[in-house]
């Protein structure tokens, strides 16, 4: 099977984990760009090593290709993924209204629905693996986190191809890092919570500050009342504007 791009398609009925047969694939010489997509996982995994519940109904693919460029540019790939998530919501769904949650979750009215993984997967050249899961019909129980989906009526072939034209897209205009302001600036005008207070926990110690941009690695700018600028990378944030959407929803 081959999308509109022209990027062939590997399918299976189950599978451990798209990203990990990208690895296989990486470490057997395959370089890309191929689309791996299964109908369930038995190890879906999400970011911080969560678990991705992967049961039949919803789309689960890896996108594997390589770049020219050294592995150092490839943290930058999480937020091409997310506007491309965005992208394809915003083609199918429009009246859904996503937001990308820094770094790149896609939420629908506060509620996750989709899971981004990027991972190296291979190096010379460097070999890079998005793991996309997007509920498209079924929003699983028992999360730690509140969940959604795109909803009934888009069949989950239809949510790849959109995905793999979006995707495509936005690795293009991202061209290896040489694209990155462009990208920086479109993730901004969609980012929930940008100039607004959050929380966050990179280590032991807490800060609480104002989030006032992303910076040129794809660290979030957090700028505190007595004016310190610190550079999160990782760890737990917490968004003023997402803790007030859920409140008034629950």
């Amino acid at each position: 099977m081959k999308l509109g791009t022209g990027h062939p398609v590997v399918h299976f009925d189950r599978i451990d984990s798209t990203n990990a047969e990208a690895r296989r694939l990486a470490d057997q010489g395959e370089r890309g760009p191929l689309w791996l997509w299964a109908d369930a996982q038995t190890g879906g995994r999400g970011r911080l090593g969560r678990t991705w519940i992967s049961e039949p109904g919803n789309l689960y693919a890896t996108f594997l290709f390589s770049i020219a460029a050294g592995a150092e540019v490839a943290a930058q790939v999480s937020f091409v993924a997310a506007l491309a998530v965005h992208d394809m919501v915003m083609a199918l769904r429009p009246e859904l209204a996503p937001r990308i949650k820094w770094p790149n979750d896609v939420l629908i009215g506060g509620a996750k629905f989709c899971g981004v993984l990027p991972e190296v997967v291979g190096a010379n050249p460097a070999r890079i693996a998005i793991g996309c899961g997007v509920n498209v019909a079924l929003a699983p129980d028992g999360t730690p986190y509140p969940v959604t989906a795109l909803g009934a009526g888009l069949q989950v072939e239809s949510v790849l191809q959109q995905l793999d034209a979006s995707l495509s897209n936005r690795l293009r205009i991202w061209d290896e890092g040489k694209g990155f302001p462009a990208i920086r600036l479109a993730w901004s005008e969609r980012a929930l919570g940008l100039g607004g207070e959050v929380t966050a926990n990179p280590g032991t110690k807490e800060s609480r500050g104002i989030f006032t941009g992303l910076a040129a690695d794809g660290a979030l700018i957090l700028t505190e009342r007595d004016g310190t600028v610190s550079h999160i990378h990782s760890g737990e944030v917490k968004f003023a504007e997402l803790e007030h959407a859920r409140q008034r929803t629950t």
